[in-house]
């Protein structure tokens, strides 16, 4: 007498492992990404409006966005940035870095995070050139800032 296969289904849970991932995630992409990608998009549309305004005061600036930021050993000033900029050195573009996950922890919403990644944008560009925020962007309010 031949027994069946016996499966891994012991506690009738149903097929479990590689073969039901990849259709779970066709379906339903996985939120980090999904913030990811707003947070690049809202970065992508302050810069853009500032580089297509400034191109000609900036020079060669790249921007880029990084998870969180590396602090050095001693850091001792109690925040954690939100932002950093590298001011242009012969031979190098200046280079402009956005932090996302201290922006996102900071921001209830969208919304909020798109203010205040307009607002982290601005103030960066504001001194590369050596000017008023509000200056850089009409959006760009004095008293919103931290």
């Amino acid at each position: 007498m031949d027994l069946p296969a016996r499966r891994r289904d012991r506690r009738g849970r149903g097929q479990r492992g590689p073969a039901v991932l990849p259709s779970a995630l066709a379906t339903h992409p996985p939120l980090p990404r999904l913030r990811r990608q707003a947070f690049d998009r809202a970065v992508l549309d302050v810069v853009s409006d500032i580089d297509e305004r400034w191109a000609g005061h900036l020079g060669p600036i790249e921007y880029a966005v990084e998870d969180i930021p590396v602090l050095p050993d001693d850091w001792d000033s109690g925040q954690v940035p939100l932002a950093s900029v590298v001011h242009a050195q012969k031979g190098a573009p200046a280079r402009l870095v956005v932090f996302r996950r201290p922006i996102e922890h900071r921001c209830p919403d969208r919304t909020d995070m798109e203010a205040l990644v307009l607002t982290v944008v601005v103030e960066q560009v504001a001194d590369l050139l050596g000017i008023a925020p509000s200056e850089v962007d009409p959006r760009y309010a004095e008293d919103d800032a931290e």
